[in-house]
């Protein structure tokens, strides 16, 4: 454990942050909704360990593709910022990750 020469240990954060024009509370809503949504629409590669609403920040541990990840989310009055903590081997996707994060997090904040 003690070297963090292995690429095991190696982990990268990517931030999103997501504009919005709906107000915290709105945007909370709409949030929570869409975490309930997404764990049954990905329950075959997504498993949810830990979902800690904290006032307006999750923090959050989820499982995918058999590697561990965590984050937060953070509803602000006009932006939700998400930062998640990646693997290396789902850090190599990141580039790809971040747009998809993003897109899905801008559709669940703009459906009406």
């Amino acid at each position: 454990m003690g070297l963090h020469s292995d690429g095991a240990s190696m982990r990268e954060t990517i931030s999103v942050t997501i504009p919005h024009r709906l107000g915290k509370d709105e945007a909370l809503r709409r949030i929570k909704n869409g975490i309930g949504e997404a764990r049954t629409t990905f329950a075959s590669i997504l498993a949810v360990k830990e979902e800690t609403w904290n006032g307006d920040t999750l923090t959050f541990r989820v499982s995918a593709l058999m590697q561990e990840t965590a984050g937060t989310i953070a509803v602000a009055e006009n932006h939700v910022k998400l930062d998640v903590e990646l693997p290396w081997l789902l850090a190599k996707l990141a580039k790809v990750i971040a747009p998809a994060i993003k897109k899905e997090g801008t559709l669940m904040l703009e459906k009406k």
